[in-house]
């Protein structure tokens, strides 16, 4: 993401936390301009600290963007494509759901022998969870 200034983990959980209340079902739904802020900048921050071109995350109709190092995919659909909507990503994003629920249960559209984010969900700055950052997923540049 070239010309894009860092996301910071501060950053991140400002743009998040207002969606809070909504995925643990105790609020109403955001504005579309919040939930948006929050999917864009969550993703962003994923494609930022798992680089790469080999995956293609989808969450319409907010971002769409590449990460996972790999063979780069550059015409028509890529090879491997995950698809979920804004609650499903946000509540993978801060572990709220699990990735194995999220595709057992329908809820996410993996293809592609690659299409798994699994290694690196929940974000690290969302996550509640003790253990070390997720690979990739090192301490914020800023």
């Amino acid at each position: 993401m070239a010309g894009v200034p860092p996301i910071s983990a501060e950053d991140l959980r400002a743009a998040v936390a207002p969606t809070a209340a909504w995925l643990a079902g105790e609020g109403e739904q955001p504005s579309r301009a919040v939930l948006g802020a929050a999917v864009k900048t969550s993703a962003r921050w994923l494609a930022q600290f798992v680089p790469g071109r080999s995956v293609e995350v989808r969450v319409p109709p907010f971002v769409a963007v590449q990460c996972i190092p790999g063979p780069r995919h550059t015409r028509g659909t890529p090879p491997n494509v995950i698809e979920t909507d804004a609650a499903t990503w946000l509540r993978l994003a801060t572990g709220a759901l699990s990735w194995a629920d999220a595709v057992a249960a329908g809820r996410v559209s993996a293809s592609g022998n690659r299409a798994d984010l699994s290694e690196h969900l929940p974000l690290r700055p969302l996550s509640s969870r003790p253990s070390g950052p997720h690979r990739g997923q090192g301490p914020s540049p800023g």
